[in-house]
């Protein structure tokens, strides 16, 4: 790997080059924060699913993308006199020396569950106790993953579950509720049972260590495989699958799941 020393020019080498382009490119001097906020979200996201996919070239890629978001703020943070590079850098650095007592201070720790509850413990002493336990969820999170975050901020100050046992008989106590609303034929309720159902499923999830939408993207990516195997298939012998019975699409649907 690279010495410091080269990570630094590296680094340096950037500043200089978002510099260059910000004085001189016509699409990069105009931007603004509002006008490069969506392109970051599609940023994370394609960085996001390169590590789904462990693909290494394109984990690369994808990180060095993120990073020019981060420094192109930066820069225009500078030029507004409000902070630069070095102002992120040092409240970063502030926050994680803050944060990790058990490493800059004389705090002891077991294990890493410890360390995720005195990092929540902290970031409310940050803000004189005033901040509340969830004020840190952002409103613009995905759903799956806001819910996930909610209960861990909860868990942190322990209100959770005794076991994930009695997470589950909740999932359980809330399909019945939803069955219930769904014979009704009462919509709203439905609904209503359908979001408890959800997050009782996400509860039990976050119990068993597995991430809901780690398991979902999952099922996303199985699904349009084995869609895909299906619909090639009927290409290949002539026919359109809106053209085909279930039956006959399900059957070329099993075969996708022998082999996919």
């Amino acid at each position: 790997m690279h010495t410091r020393e080269e990570k630094i020019q590296a680094f340096g080498r950037l500043l200089d080059i978002m510099d260059e382009l910000r004085e001189k490119c016509p699409w990069d001097s105009v931007q603004t924060n509002d006008s490069l906020r969506q392109n970051t979200i599609e940023e994370v996201f394609e960085l996001c699913d390169a590590i789904m996919k462990d693909n290494k070239a394109d984990i690369c890629k994808e990180l060095g993308d993120v990073l020019l978001h981060v420094v192109f703020y930066a820069k225009i943070g500078s030029e507004t006199g409000d902070y630069d590079i070095k102002d992120v850098c040092d409240k970063l650095c502030d926050k994680l020396i803050y944060r990790h007592p058990h490493i800059y201070g004389t705090t002891n720790v077991n294990g890493a569950e410890q360390v995720l509850q005195n990092w929540e413990q902290l970031k409310l002493k940050e803000k004189g106790g005033n901040k509340r336990v969830l004020a840190g969820v952002p409103d613009a999170l995905p759903s799956i993953i806001k819910a996930f975050r909610i209960q861990e901020k909860a868990a942190h100050v322990g209100f959770d579950w005794d076991t994930p046992q009695e997470a589950f008989e909740k999932v359980r106590e809330e399909y019945g509720e939803l069955a219930h609303e769904i014979e009704a034929g009462d919509k709203q309720k439905a609904e209503q049972e359908l979001g408890d159902l959800l997050f009782a499923i996400i509860n039990v999830a976050r119990l068993y260590k597995i991430h809901p939408d780690d398991a979902l993207e999952r099922t996303n990516k199985k699904f349009i495989s084995r869609f895909n195997y299906v619909e090639e298939k009927a290409l290949s012998q002539g026919r359109q699958l809106k053209d085909m019975t279930l039956q006959e699409m399900d059957a070329l649907w099993n075969e996708a799941k022998k082999t996919l």
